[in-house]
């Protein structure tokens, strides 16, 4: 199984080939093909291979399918005794990329 962990957003996936995730939002237009380089760990069918940090000779190549937004999150801080209370509500802007392949260079 060829699977690797990369950083986007400032959060680590593991992702592997013919799925699609859900990232923050990437400020591309659909159907754009994107390049993600900032790979951490690679596993080619039991070789692993370690970046420090990054892994310089391996690149992902995905393509943007949507943009939407998540699920709604509830905000509600309350202060008991002092009748103080607060509802938010928050809807965070996301991107689903399908990963095509992992290559190595």
């Amino acid at each position: 199984m060829k699977y690797a962990i990369i950083e986007i957003s400032g959060k680590q996936f593991w992702v592997e080939t013919g799925k699609f995730y859900d990232f923050h939002r990437i400020p591309t237009e659909l159907g754009k093909e994107i390049i993600l380089n900032r790979v951490l760990l690679l596993n080619n069918e039991g070789d692993v291979s370690i970046g420090q940090p990054y892994l310089e000779n391996v690149k992902i190549e995905g393509t943007i399918l949507k943009h939407f937004r998540g699920e709604k999150k509830i905000i509600y801080k309350m202060k008991s005794k002092k009748k103080t209370r607060r509802k938010q509500g928050h809807r965070q802007q996301l991107t689903r990329v399908l990963i095509k392949t992992i290559t190595i260079n």
